[in-house]
């Protein structure tokens, strides 16, 4: 992760990255790959502070097989997203990406699933179509 961050700061350094009031377009990735470097330090930070601690269980299926709900929920709910928002809009789209990719945990409920869902759905509106006025309308039939 630092590696990676260090990259991007470099490679944002390209490009002209200004002022936090008048920001280039090397300021993101320079920020982001700055956040990205400062979080893998201190992952390794805690890492090296913690106890070792015991083994965790096994987890997947009984026959060793690996447990893959949760990727392909994942995928799945990208897809869907892809296809909801050229179809339907923006609201059904984050209501679906949410929703199935909830479901690749299984400790949730489809009750929780659904109150994740609007709960995203709600905040998604609220940032993405309200006030960043983003092109994407809520709802589009066709």
């Amino acid at each position: 992760m630092v590696l990676i961050g260090l990259g991007a700061v470099y490679g944002g350094t390209d490009y002209h990255i200004g002022s936090l009031s008048h920001m280039g377009p090397g300021f993101f990735p320079a920020a982001l790959g700055g956040l990205l470097a400062l979080t893998g330090l201190l992952i390794a930070m805690s890492a090296r502070s913690a106890e070792p601690a015991a083994p965790a269980p096994a987890e997947g299926h009984p026959t060793g097989m690996p447990d893959i709900r949760g990727s392909v929920c994942i995928l799945l709910g990208i897809l869907a997203f892809l296809l909801l928002g050229h179809y339907g809009g923006l609201l059904p789209a984050t209501f679906a990406i949410v929703f199935i990719s909830a479901l690749g945990d299984r400790k949730n409920t489809i009750k929780q699933a659904i109150l994740l869902s609007i709960a995203m759905s709600a905040i998604a509106v609220v940032v993405f179509w309200w006030a960043l006025q983003l092109q994407l309308p809520l709802f589009r039939w066709g």
